[in-house]
């Protein structure tokens, strides 16, 4: 979460979708942001006029959005939040990428700075090979499906 200023999931969820938007076309337009995240243009000039009077965002009707300095910081934060998230539910413990994509979206809000950074350092000490050369994350896989856990 951002410290000096704090942004609801949803906003949060506006900078991350214009951030990606911005690395994947080199623009992010309204309309792009609202098929994105699956919300009504009206939506996304309500959040386009609160992020920018919280400084995150340029915006002016009918051109491309921008980020700020402070929003490209916050944006890419919000951003490596959910990378780290979605890795560790996909890679980690095995589940569909789609669905880790989504667990990620709901989780990345939720989980403070302390939280993310455990995640991301238990993520690369379980990739690594363990003594005697175990693989952490295959002996998990293997653990899990002789458990026969359904969901």
């Amino acid at each position: 979460m951002i410290k000096s200023r704090k942004l609801s999931a949803s906003l949060e969820d506006y900078l991350e979708a214009i951030f990606n938007l911005a690395e994947k076309r080199g623009i992010a337009r309204s309309r792009d942001i609202a098929d994105m995240l699956c919300v009504s243009r009206a939506s996304v000039t309500g959040a386009l006029h609160t992020l920018t009077k919280k400084g995150l965002v340029h915006y002016a009707p009918y051109d491309f959005v921008t980020l700020t300095k402070s929003g490209q910081a916050a944006a890419a934060e919000v951003a490596r939040r959910h990378e780290i998230l979605k890795s560790f539910f996909a890679n980690i413990l095995g589940v569909k990428t789609d669905i880790a994509h989504k667990a990620a979206c709901k989780a990345e809000h939720l989980l403070g700075p302390e939280v993310i950074s455990r995640l991301m350092c238990f993520s690369e000490f379980v990739t690594r090979r363990g003594k005697g050369g175990r693989d952490m994350v295959n002996g998990f896989e293997q653990f899990y499906k002789s458990r026969e856990i359904k969901v």
